[in-house]
């Protein structure tokens, strides 16, 4: 599975999706700005990308050629995205808290959430929504995949708009992200480690989906 791993992230990515986490990640450093959009970038761009990539190289007449099984494909498919996925909120954390430091004694007023802990883990969730949608509608077919990533990145975005909405709408939750969060660090670090496990197991779950799927697929 760690061949296919390899010869996934050289075949389907360019070099410049891996910089590109961090070119997005600058995006951090804007003051009060809809951070959730610096991991829709993921969505955006490098999805888009890399299974375009995929489908031009002919990849899965290429991958089933070899001596490996339909269920090592999807795996070394979704750990690829899972990869991908690490790098970028990883790369957003990283200048999130180069934020902090450089905005730390600056009175800034936010009116969409602030680059906290409860903030990834509402991150998270997005991805995870992202990748139960798109990876079990993809294995429909392991080549199509525009109304997957269609369908995924609306209802990713749908995540992210309702839950910057009531953000917005509902004062003690605008106070907790925004204004009081020194005060509610615990309740900041549930919503992270739920937002973990729920990238976790909706992933898992994508993955458990799309290889019962792609047995059934014949590819031409």
């Amino acid at each position: 599975m760690y061949n296919l791993v390899i010869k996934d992230l050289k075949l389907g990515i360019q070099p410049i999706m891996f910089v590109l986490p961090f070119l997005m990640g600058l995006l951090m450093l804007i003051p009060s700005w809809i951070y959730f959009i610096v991991l829709l970038y993921f969505c955006w761009i490098t999805v888009p990308n890399m299974f375009g990539n995929y489908k031009t190289h002919n990849d899965l007449m290429f991958t089933t050629m070899m001596p490996v099984t339909k269920k090592d494909m999807v795996k070394a498919r979704v750990s690829v995205i899972v990869i991908l996925e690490i790098l970028h909120v990883g790369a957003a954390m990283i200048f999130g808290l180069i934020h902090d430091l450089v905005y730390s004694n600056l009175n800034i007023t936010y009116l969409f959430f602030a680059p906290t802990m409860g903030f990834w883990g509402l991150s998270m969730v997005m991805l995870a929504i992202f990748n139960i949608v798109f990876i079990p509608m993809y294995y429909k077919t392991a080549y199509k995949y525009g109304g997957a990533l269609a369908s995924a990145i609306i209802a990713a975005m749908l995540f992210a708009g309702i839950v910057q909405w009531l953000g917005i709408q509902i004062p003690s939750m605008f106070d907790i992200f925004n204004v009081t969060v020194a005060d509610h660090i615990g309740f900041h670090a549930s919503i992270l480690a739920a937002g973990i496990v729920i990238f976790a197991a909706f992933t898992l779950i994508a993955y458990r989906i799309a290889e019962k799927r792609f047995l059934k697929v014949e590819p031409l």
